[in-house]
Parts: structure tokens; sequence; C-alpha cells
């Protein structure tokens, strides 16, 4: 994170204490990660993206996971669409996560009731996992970004750019120290995306903290009218922008979250950044 603003730089000391597992197991295991309720948060980000993904306007050949953090769930209907996936996080000890994951090293985060609950929902006939093999030959690259800086992968990434498509799951409202810091981060972001390109954004509603081990985190509370505005004022089309209200029993104490938003917008043709 940059290095310039005293606040982000402060944020990004907190980030070297996150421990993925414990965020994993906050967010990922029972009872947050038990999917055998429609109605749970899990179900109802699976079904947002799968749902987006079906349209078929959502298309390319390259695609850019912005912060994934230690987590794939939000790639296992985009792998279908594109064959040039690149992930990205701030944090090595999440990419090493996530490079556990893509080697099936033993003691991975095991996401195979995440894979078989997206095959359910695409309703495709595709097995779990065959959803994971597709997944994990599409992902090129785990590379580090810093969505605080104007070139958030750097001035020689890897990665192809500019991408069809950007997704990106509690990113951007997590590491932001305030609604105009987030705005210029989805700024650095958005110049990674072809104009015309999709972005699709998952994040926390009315959330100031989350627990990942023994660091407590801060957040810019967000209401989905800000998300609307920022994306608007980032130069997107709101496609689409959904809600779901946490439930009580999903509320364990290792965050404030009171929901969560689901956006998908389109940059305009005529946006270059």
């Amino acid at each position: 994170m940059s290095q310039e603003d005293p606040r982000t730089a402060s944020v990004a000391a907190a980030y070297q204490r996150f421990d993925p597992s414990a965020y994993l197991r906050n967010n990922y295991a029972p009872p947050r990660g038990d999917l055998s309720r429609p109605s749970g948060v899990g179900p109802w980000k699976l079904r947002c993206l799968a749902e987006t993904f079906a349209t078929g306007e959502v298309t390319g050949r390259t695609l850019i996971d912005i912060g994934s953090g230690p987590t794939v769930y939000q790639l296992l209907s985009a792998c279908a669409h594109f064959e040039d996936i690149t992930m990205t996080d701030f944090l090595e000890a999440n990419r090493q996560e996530l490079g556990r994951w893509l080697r099936e090293d033993p003691g991975a985060f095991d996401w195979s009731a995440y894979s078989w609950h997206a095959c359910l929902i695409e309703g495709r006939g595709e097995s779990w996992q065959e959803k994971e093999r597709q997944l994990r030959a599409r992902v090129k690259r785990v590379l580090p970004i810093d969505v605080h800086q104007p070139q958030p992968l750097g001035a020689a990434s890897p990665a192809p750019l500019p991408a069809d498509a950007l997704v990106s799951a509690f990113c951007l409202e997590a590491v932001s120290p305030d609604l105009a810091s987030f705005c210029r981060a989805l700024g650095h972001i958005t110049t990674l995306l072809r104009p015309g390109g999709h972005l699709l954004l998952i994040g926390g509603l009315e959330e100031s903290w989350y627990q990942a081990g023994e660091v407590r985190l801060g957040v810019v509370p967000m209401s989905a009218g800000m998300v609307r505005e920022a994306l608007v004022l980032g130069g997107y089309e709101v496609r689409d922008l959904r809600t779901y209200a946490m439930p009580a029993h999903l509320q364990t104490g290792v965050d404030d979250v009171q929901g969560i938003f689901f956006a998908w917008a389109q940059k305009a043709a005529g946006v270059e950044v």
C-alpha cells in the first residue's frame, strides 16, 4: 500500500498481522460456511456470481481478481468464461495460501463444498472435481497488488492488460481508511480494465471492523447507495446491485457486518482510466 499516505501505511502495517487461517475459519467454515441453507450468505454470493455469468455478457479472455485474499470461491463461475485468470493480493501469506490450493497441497483449505454448490446452481451437470480442475488450469499467475498505487500491479506486470473483466470481493472497503480512499482505489483498479469491460464487486455493508486472528482490522462502513455513487462517479454503468441482510445466527462476533452487497458494473466505453 502507498507509503505516501500515513493512513494507508497504517492499514498496511496492521495487515501484516492478518491470519489467513483464522479468516477462513471465521467466514468460510460453519456456521457462515454452511451451504445447506439456501438463505445462507455463501449460497447468496455464489448465486449472484453464477447468475451474472449466466447472462453471457461478462465474458472475454482475461480476468483479474483484485485482492483475492486466501479465497477462491469468487472465481468458481468465472473460470468457465475466461481462459486467463490472474489472482492478486497485497499479502504474501494470502498468496501462499492460494498457492497451496492451486497445487493441491495437503493442508490447503477445502473449497469442495463451495465448488459443489456452484455446480448445483449452474446446473450444467459438471462435477465439483471438474470445476476445480478448470479453475486451477485457468489461474495463470498469483501476483502482488497495491490498490492504493496508481499502477496497482506495478509498471511491468506479467498480467495481460487491460483485462476484459475484474472481480473483487471484500477488498477495497477493507483496505481503505475512508470513503475517499475507497474511491481512489476504485479508480486505480479501473485503469486495469478495458473500456466496456465488466467489474463484479462484493463487499460488506455497514461494517466497521473484522477479526482475522489476533488483529482487528478497520473497514469503511458502506451503504448500497454509497457503492452505487462510487461506481457511477468512477465511470461505470451499474447493471445490477443486490444486497443481503446478515441474519442473526450468522452474526458470530468476528465482525460487525450488517449485510453484503453485490454489484455488477460496466466501464463506460469512453473511459480510459
